[in-house]
Parts: structure tokens; C-alpha cells; sequence
């Protein structure tokens, strides 16, 4: 029969704890774990949704990206793209959108058509970005395309209030 002493124990246990998982949120399983529990079963009746014929939801599913500004204290503030335009020269209407209330709605500032974005940074009245867009070469009318990055910026209003407007920078 094995014997473990405590320090043998100790030095086990320090092992086994670097196996264990981190805390933090649980995460969904890959699609292939979820595939090797095989198809749902249906467990009670179906229920048939018809269409919403709000029009103002064909102004939401439009949007294609969505992202948070953090960090802008009491204000809320975010970037969102809608598809619409002309995919084969930029097409994605990027907005600022800064929530005034419940009754008011959003602020709501066109930032640029591109094809598309990504933030690289936030701070307080400031989100840094990377654009790509689609660029039309005036004397050969071909088509080409270039990333260039620029920052939002903003001030806050009275006592935290949406900005009147926002300044868009060309940065390096």
C-alpha cells in the first residue's frame, strides 16, 4: 500500500490545481461537443410566430456590427454599422449612437461608408478606429482599396449629457 505524507500531499494537490479550470463565466460547448450529443429532440408543442410588422424593425435588422463604447461614465454610447449601400464600393453606413432616454431615443451621428471597421482603442469621448474601405481611382475608374485609421471624439454634454456633435480625425 502507497503512502502519501502531507508533504507529498501538498505537492499532489498544487498539481492538480493548475488543471482546474479558471473562475469565470461557463463556456458553450464547440459546435462539434454539441454535435456529439446528437440532434434536440422536440419536448412540448411548437408555437408559430408570424412576422412583426413594425417598421422600425427593418431599420434594426439592417444593422450588421454592433459595438459598446465602455468607459464613457453615465453615458451610453455605441458604434453600429448597417448594411445598405452599394457592396461593391464600401456599403457599410457606420454611426456613433449616444442614448439620450427612454422617451428620446438616440443621438444619432453618420460616421462613414466603408466596407468595413474595427476599434482599436477607447477612452472617455474617444474611440480610436481602423477603417477599410473601397476607393475609386478618378482617371481609371477601377476600384481599389486602403485601410486608414481615425478618431472619434466627442465631449460630453452638461452633467454627462450626449454630445451636440462628434469630430472625426484622420490619425496615423
Amino acid at each position: 500500500m502507497t503512502r502519501l505524507t502531507l508533504p507529498s500531499l501538498a505537492a499532489l494537490l498544487t498539481l492538480a490545481a493548475c488543471d482546474a479550470p479558471a473562475d469565470g463565466p461557463v463556456q458553450d460547448p464547440e459546435p462539434a461537443e454539441r454535435l456529439a450529443t446528437g440532434p434536440l429532440t422536440p419536448a412540448g408543442p411548437a408555437q408559430t410566430v408570424t412576422a412583426d410588422a413594425d417598421v422600425n424593425l427593418q431599420h434594426a435588422a439592417a444593422v450588421v456590427e454592433l459595438d459598446e463604447i465602455q468607459g464613457q461614465g453615465t453615458l451610453t454610447a455605441k458604434l453600429f454599422g448597417t448594411a445598405g449601400g452599394d457592396p461593391a464600393m464600401n456599403g457599410l453606413y457606420v454611426h456613433a449612437a449616444f442614448f439620450l432616454s427612454p422617451a428620446e431615443g438616440w443621438r444619432v451621428f453618420r460616421i462613414g461608408d466603408v466596407l468595413d471597421y474595427r476599434v482599436l482603442s477607447t477612452g472617455p469621448g474617444r474611440v480610436e478606429l481602423e477603417i477599410d474601405e473601397s476607393v475609386m481611382d478618378p482617371e481609371t475608374s477601377e476600384i481599389g482599396s486602403r485601410t486608414r485609421r481615425m478618431i472619434l471624439g466627442w465631449a460630453p454634454g452638461a452633467e454627462g449629457a450626449p454630445p451636440e456633435t462628434v469630430t472625426v480625425t484622420p490619425a496615423q
